[in-house]
C-alpha cells in the first residue's frame, strides 16, 4: 500500500517533544537534506542490487524497516547511533522497494521509474520552497494530515478485500495526503525542528518522498495502460 510513517512528530506543533536549544534554520535544513539525500542514494543502490528478490523477501525487509523506526526512537538521544540506524533503515527500505520497482519497470518500462523519481524530486523541491517562502504555517494542519493518514489506512485495508476504491484513485489520495504531510514536515524544519533531531526530521522527509514516489509510480504506470 504505502510505507509506514515514522513514529516521530505526529503531534501538532511538536507537542510531543521537549523544548530544544535554539538552532540555525538554514543549518538545520542543510543537515536534514544532506542526511536525506545520502539515504536516498543508499535506497537506490539497494533497490538496484536486490532487484531480483521475490516479494516475500521485500515484505520481510519492510517489516524489518518498521522495527528499525521504533529502535531509532529509543536511541534519539544518541545522534551517531541514530544516524547509523537511519542509513541501515534506508538500505533495508531499498530491498523492500526492489520488487515493486522491478514490477513496474517490467510492466511499463524503466522510464516510468525514472519519471516517477524525477517528479518526486522536483515535487519535494517545490513543496520545500512553498513551506519556506510563504508565511503559511502548515503545522496547524498536522492533526488533519494525521487523521487523513489514518483514514487512508482504513480505506486501504477495506479496499484490499472489497476493491471499494479504484487503485488509481487510491494512489491520488496517497499523493494528496503525503503532499500535506510534506508541507507540515518542512514547516517543522522552518520553525527550528519543534525539538526533533535532524535524523528524526530526515526520517519524516524521507518517508514522505518514498510514499509520493510510490503513488506517482502507480499513477504513471496505469496512465500507460
Amino acid at each position: 500500500m504505502y510505507q509506514p510513517r515514522s513514529p516521530y512528530g505526529r503531534s501538532p506543533y511538536g507537542a510531543a517533544y521537549a523544548p530544544g536549544p535554539a538552532v540555525s534554520v538554514p543549518g538545520l535544513l542543510g543537515q536534514v537534506l544532506g542526511i536525506t539525500g545520502v539515504g536516498f542514494l543508499i535506497t537506490a543502490c539497494a533497490a538496484y542490487l536486490f532487484r531480483g528478490v521475490p516479494y516475500g523477501v521485500g515484505m520481510i525487509a519492510s517489516i524489518g524497516g518498521l522495527v528499525l523506526l521504533f529502535v531509532m526512537q529509543a536511541v534519539r538521544n544518541n545522534p551517531p547511533v541514530a544516524l547509523l540506524l537511519f542509513y541501515a533503515f534506508t538500505f533495508i527500505e531499498g530491498i523492500g522497494l526492489a520488487p515493486v520497482i522491478t514490477y513496474y519497470a517490467n510492466l511499463s518500462g524503466p522510464e516510468v521509474v525514472v519519471n516517477a523519481a524525477a517528479t518526486t524530486g522536483f515535487g519535494m523541491l517545490v513543496l520545500g520552497g512553498v513551506a519556506f517562502v510563504f508565511s503559511v504555517d502548515w503545522r496547524r494542519f498536522a492533526g488533519i494530515a494525521f487523521a487523513a493518514l489514518i483514514a487512508l489506512l482504513i480505506v486501504g485495508l477495506i479496499s484490499a478485500f472489497t476493491h471499494w476504491v479504484h487503485p488509481t484513485t487510491f494512489s491520488w489520495l496517497i499523493l494528496g495526503v503525503f503532499t500535506l504531510l510534506t508541507l507540515v514536515d518542512f514547516s517543522r524544519i522552518r520553525a527550528g525542528g519543534d525539538g526533533a533531531t535532524p535524523v528524526e526530521l530526515a526520517i519524516a522527509i524521507y518517508l514522505d518522498a518514498i510514499n509520493i514516489f510510490l503513488a506517482l509510480l502507480r499513477i504513471f504506470s496505469r496512465s500507460r495502460d
